[in-house]
């Protein structure tokens, strides 16, 4: 909410704060065409850090850097461990056999995926991980430029496979009216068996207080693709950071304060500590031998990192790609479609026209 709404109304009226959570994209290509924020290179140069980060590509317009990530994620099933052994659960390798889970852990009285869509970003993990099977890795990254469409086929079948779900009963009745923090506590009490979400939720099994009954007893999967030896194909993103106001440039007291920000947080050993504390990817080059000491004693963490080996396709959040607008656009039909009110293809139809329309306006 602050970062839509009240952040961008702050860079509208010229007065932003001088340091602010961001997204490097959409985020800083808007606000660095308007010359709103600070490109850091010369900062990370002075720092010697250009080239300690994994990837700085969705922070980068024209060869300038305008923010940092803090870190990043992948997104995939947290299940229930235990509930798999009782009742001789293998991790599924296509998506045929999770269907076969779900329809098991439903037949139990169980909930077979939680979920809680008050905001439409959490059910869009799984819809953005269907589209990117059925339609490819790449199709996201062809919207904003006119390549891709939205109501593609292909599109409309992923779409068509979510709705199938939730009208089989795989998530939680109501589920437009339950928050985010909800689907976990699903997960935790034993309503349900599985949830989608992103790897920085290993941090609540890792914490007694947050996980109860599952401290310690929850495993990690990766959505299965389609056909056994297809590939995995993972959300990997490193596009939630920090930026600056470019006003800093004009007061050396608060450049000084941005270069102490930047040495402060970006360095080995805070990117280790949001590995082991928060479930955190580090978004900068950290030595193995201190990734492997970090996640010593978390089973999880060490499994989630370990799959990353199986990924065969990489592609950042789909709202790392597209308009501010068609992402509103997107929550709000999705949500139409998980009440019932609208179908697959009178969705997709409705964000790509305003796919379209923010293209021309772009142009």
């Amino acid at each position: 909410m602050n970062r839509k709404e009240k952040l961008r109304a702050e860079m509208g009226s010229g007065s932003p704060p001088d340091i602010f959570d961001a997204f490097g994209n959409p985020d800083v290509k808007l606000y660095a065409e308007n010359g709103l924020i600070l490109d850091v290179a010369p900062i990370l140069n002075e720092l010697g850090l250009k080239d300690k980060f994994q990837s700085l590509a969705q922070w980068t317009v024209d060869d300038k850097i305008y923010g940092l990530p803090i870190g990043a994620s992948i997104e995939g099933y947290f299940y229930n461990k235990d509930y798999f052994a009782e009742k001789g659960i293998q991790i599924p390798k296509t998506l045929a056999e999770l269907e076969a889970i779900a329809e098991k852990v439903k037949a139990d009285g169980k909930i077979p995926f939680a979920i809680g869509s008050k905001d439409a970003w959490v059910p869009l993990m799984t819809t953005n991980t269907l589209w990117s099977y059925f339609g490819g890795a790449d199709i996201t990254s062809g919207f904003a430029k006119g390549d891709t469409k939205w109501n593609d086929p292909k599109m409309v079948e992923a779409f068509a496979k979510h709705q199938e779900w939730i009208k089989k009963g795989y998530f939680k009745k109501g589920e437009l009216g339950l928050d985010y923090a909800t689907q976990r506590t699903q997960l935790v009490n034993g309503e349900a068996v599985m949830m989608f979400d992103g790897s920085w939720a290993s941090s609540v099994f890792a914490d007694a207080t947050q996980s109860g009954k599952l401290h310690n007893k929850a495993g990690f999967f990766m959505m299965p693709p389609a056909k056994e030896g297809d590939g995995y194909s993972v959300m990997f993103d490193s596009n939630n950071g920090y930026a600056f106001s470019s006003k800093v440039a004009d007061d050396p007291r608060k450049m000084e304060a941005v270069k102490a920000f930047i040495k402060n947080l970006y360095n080995e050993d805070m990117q280790v500590r949001g590995l082991k504390e928060d479930g955190v990817i580090p978004a900068m080059k950290v030595d193995q031998a201190k990734l492997d000491e970090a996640s010593q004693g978390n089973d999880l963490l060490q499994v989630i990192m370990a799959q990353m080996k199986d990924v065969k396709y990489t592609w950042p959040a789909f709202d790392a790609l597209v308009q501010a607008d068609v992402n509103t656009a997107l929550g709000q039909q999705l949500q139409k479609m998980i009440s019932g009110e609208a179908e697959p293809q009178a969705v997709l139809d409705a964000v790509q026209k305003v796919q379209e329309e923010a293209n021309a306006a772009s142009k």
